[in-house]
């Protein structure tokens, strides 16, 4: 009998959830996803030395004889993701998705100038815009740049998708994807409620996507659901037949390893027959939606901050690297 994750693969795209490239090459998903955290963990690895060689060697150039190791840092930054997406694209046959800086995430106009950056970075290296998706908070901001970008042909990724008012928002933007964060739903209840599990079926993650993706399949909007953020097996197999769902090393080797029959939960066809009301979001209907759930306000603002944190760690370790080359060089 296949695996659970074969079986998983027929009905929906599974993306690896990694900045680790061997991870990637083991269990072979269509696509893969990084983010400022995950970067910033395999730029600490020594078997990536090389690639943060490569992007330190590159931003040198870029930033031209006698900078500073700032701008240095700053062009380096950018150039990373970009070659750990590089990389990851010689594994697998579909997308990546790079990340802008987080600390944008207020900031349409800046988020916009740093997608279009990040996609010349990877033109320049042969990539086509359809290999790569930009990864933006689904803040009101970051939705309004999506929209502009989409409409220049950048496909963007609307990360920390936490309610239904951010996905509704993104759907009617345009937007080719969103990550709705599973499992930090999840965490947030168990601290509010003082629960310590929730069944796979009734996990507020679960419930959360699920009710995504029916809205969306229910009034025809094409933007993807990618569910994130897993905590657990038992929730991905909940969203089974979700249009595609990222999942962390460890709980893919735990679902190569689950055999048994994996019945298909979310359909096209039987959220097309639900009785789901639509409800259009303009930003005052945004701003009020997002004010009114604690748990979407609380896990956005708590992950962009973590995601800024992760890159502040990200621009340390890379100037120690400068330093340390100035220092030799002297």
């Amino acid at each position: 009998m296949s695996s659970i994750l074969d079986q998983l693969k027929s009905m929906t795209v599974a993306v690896a959830d990694t900045g680790d490239i061997k991870s990637i090459k083991q269990f072979t998903p269509r696509d893969a996803t990084t983010n400022p955290s995950l970067i910033t963990v395999a730029a600490g690895m020594p078997e990536y030395a090389d690639v943060v060689e490569g992007a330190l060697t590159c931003a040198e150039k870029q930033a031209g004889e006698g900078a500073s190791s700032d701008k240095v840092v700053g062009f380096a930054m950018d150039r990373l993701a970009v070659e750990f997406g590089l990389r990851i694209l010689q594994i697998v046959p579909g997308r990546v998705s790079t990340e802008v800086d987080a600390r944008l995430s207020y900031d349409t106009n800046a988020s916009i100038e740093k997608a279009r950056y990040l996609i010349g970075q990877y033109a320049a290296a042969g990539i086509g815009r359809e290999r790569v998706l930009i990864k933006l908070a689904a803040t009101w901001e970051g939705i309004r740049a999506a929209e502009i970008l989409q409409k220049e042909g950048i496909n963007c990724n609307l990360t920390l998708v936490f309610g239904l008012h951010q996905a509704i928002a993104c759907a009617e933007a345009g937007v080719r994807l969103i990550s709705p964060f599973v499992g930090r739903i999840l965490d947030w209840y168990k601290k509010d409620t003082g629960r310590d599990s929730y069944p796979p079926a009734e996990d507020p993650g679960v419930v959360s996507v699920t009710a995504i993706y029916n809205y969306y399949k229910k009034h025809g909007y094409q933007t993807e659901v990618m569910g994130a953020s897993f905590r657990n097996s038992g929730e991905i197999i909940e969203l089974a037949g979700c249009d595609l769902l990222t999942i962390a090393p460890n709980l893919l080797a735990e679902l190569q390893s689950q055999t048994g029959t994996l019945v298909r939960k979310l359909d096209p066809a039987k959220a097309a027959s639900m009785d789901i009301p639509k409800t259009p979001v303009d930003e005052a209907t945004f701003r009020k939606m997002h004010e009114a759930d604690r748990m979407a306000n609380d896990k956005l603002d708590e992950g962009i901050k973590g995601f800024s944190k992760a890159i502040v760690a990200l621009e340390k370790l890379l100037t120690e690297k400068v330093s340390a080359v100035a220092a030799k060089a002297s």
